[in-house]
């Protein structure tokens, strides 16, 4: 009999072939139980996950995330699509993160959805956004910040005064950004005309008194790194 739900793990994350027909309660639970008996294989890892086979709406999506949130000890940080575009620059953003939020750290936490309404989310340790932070919303943490989405909102990384910490995010246009001690200056432009430049994922860190704003590049992780 076909399984309704196969597993196959690449370099980057863990592709999940669901069945086509199969009605969609049902598909959960199978998915549930899948990664249920999967759990010792996959232990503790921060993961990519892509969902092949059939059509799925946001909802569904997320319920397929809870799903293996809640049966292992996998931490979904993104779901990727197709678009090899997007999968590019969630690789480089994820470069940055895994440098910079170690996997023997134990202490982050992640949100999944959009911060939206004038919503502020503030949280003690480092925190990754999977959605975007929309205008008239805040982030703060005492450590780090990655928005894997767009940052239109405002951020405030190190806010127990501790400059060596940094903001990430696949599109960077906060309103006010903030690390440490040391405040971001936004640049006087409208907001049409900072988006018309194609979106690319971008750290904000602190060096030489101030806050810089850089694309993501390994050459920049590297040195960063030192």
């Amino acid at each position: 009999m076909k399984s309704s739900v196969i597993i196959k793990s690449y370099k980057d994350g863990i592709a999940v072939y669901l069945d086509e027909e199969l009605e969609f309660m049902q598909l959960l639970a199978d998915v549930g139980e899948k990664f249920r008996d999967s759990a010792r294989f996959f232990g503790d890892m921060r993961v990519a996950v892509s969902f092949e086979g059939r059509s799925l709406s946001p909802e569904q999506e997320n319920r397929l995330v809870d799903a293996i949130s809640c049966n292992s000890k996998l931490h979904v940080v993104c779901v990727v699509g197709k678009d090899k575009e997007k999968e590019s620059r969630f690789k480089e953003t994820m470069e940055a993160f895994e440098r910079y939020f170690p996997k023997a750290e134990n202490n982050g936490q992640f949100y999944r959805g959009n911060l939206c309404n004038g919503q502020i989310l503030e949280t003690e340790g480092s925190i990754v956004i999977i959605g975007n932070v929309d205008p008239g919303c805040s982030v703060i943490s005492t450590k780090d910040i990655i928005v894997l989405g767009r940052l239109l909102g405002s951020a405030y990384a190190g806010g127990n005064g501790s400059e060596e910490h940094f903001v990430a995010a696949l599109e960077m246009t906060p309103q006010k950004l903030k690390i440490g001690d040391f405040k971001y200056k936004t640049k006087d432009k409208p907001r049409w005309q900072a988006r018309v430049k194609k979106a690319q994922p971008q750290i904000a860190f602190v060096r030489n008194g101030e806050v810089q704003m850089q694309a993501i590049t390994n050459e920049l992780l590297n040195e960063l790194a030192l």
